[in-house]
């Protein structure tokens, strides 16, 4: 009951934080519950369903608003999905020194794109009858609001692109465990996207491609079923608070740097305990 109630609380504080940063936190529960004594393949299927509840109260306020770009997300979608229960099954036969590692290096990633990773806005402008930015504002994800939101690229221009990253995101994410919205904002950012957009957008893939991803993983082995109601229901409690309180807590960037910080000290925390066995 221990597990149950310490697991629930972290799921609980870092869903909270982590929608207010429109962001999953798959990335962050799987080392906490290993630490916790959650066996790796039982704590990766468990983050992923976590991923998928949060982001699902996400993406509800993303449609809302306008912000989320199906034509763009579809395609990434189908390939994630279809590539994130290959990706789970091969964790199966990697070893889990070197599953461990490789996660390390994803939170170094992510922590990186946190903390120095600053999208290009690219100037557009707005074309009658050819996707011109939308008037008027919009309550945004982070409590403001989105104003004349700039045309999205080119559906011919973003296809591959967006192809390949779904293609990515979904593997990895499925072998490691996570959503793998990290690999596909930057390039949404790259093709042009407006941030909340590309954040939009990829919160929506995320919740497929976390659920697949989730799937792929329960049918290979044996997952606490009270582990999950308990974590279950701090997710949506926690989605809920962090939506609540984004227009009063942190700023984008504040959340941002702190949760940078985080991935970079559980990224070495993993990395020190790897090689002190050695």
């Amino acid at each position: 009951m221990t597990l149950y109630i310490l697991s629930s609380l972290i799921v609980l504080i870092f869903s909270a934080i982590m929608s207010m940063a429109g962001l999953g936190a798959a990335f962050i529960y799987v080392p906490l519950f290993y630490w916790l004594g959650v066996p790796l393949h039982q704590a990766m299927p468990a983050a992923l369903l976590l991923n998928s509840i949060s982001l699902s109260f996400a993406s509800i306020s993303y449609i809302k608003n306008k912000l989320v770009d199906f034509k763009t997300a579809l395609p990434i979608l189908v390939t994630s999905v279809l590539l994130a229960p290959p990706g789970a099954w091969a964790a199966q036969y990697v070893a889990r020194q070197y599953l461990l590692a490789l996660f390390a290096l994803f939170l170094v990633f992510a922590g990186s794109m946190m903390l120095f990773y600053r999208p290009v806005r690219r100037a557009q402008t707005a074309v009658a009858g050819s996707g011109a930015a939308e008037k008027g504002s919009a309550t945004s994800p982070d409590g403001g609001e989105v104003r004349a939101i700039s045309p999205v690229p080119d559906g011919q221009s973003v296809l591959l692109p967006g192809v390949t990253a779904g293609v990515v995101a979904g593997f990895m994410g499925g072998l490691l465990g996570v959503g793998g919205g990290n690999f596909i904002v930057p390039v949404l950012n790259w093709l042009g996207y407006e941030p909340k957009r590309a954040s939009a957008t990829t919160a929506f893939v995320v919740v497929f491609s976390s659920l697949s991803g989730f799937l792929g993983h329960a049918t290979l082995g044996k997952i606490d079923p009270l582990f999950l109601l308990f974590t279950g229901v701090a997710a949506c409690l926690g989605a809920l608070i962090g939506s609540w309180l984004m227009q009063y807590k942190l700023t984008g960037n504040q959340l941002k740097q702190i949760i940078g910080a985080l991935l970079y000290l559980m990224a070495g925390k993993i990395l020190w305990e790897l090689l002190s066995k050695h």
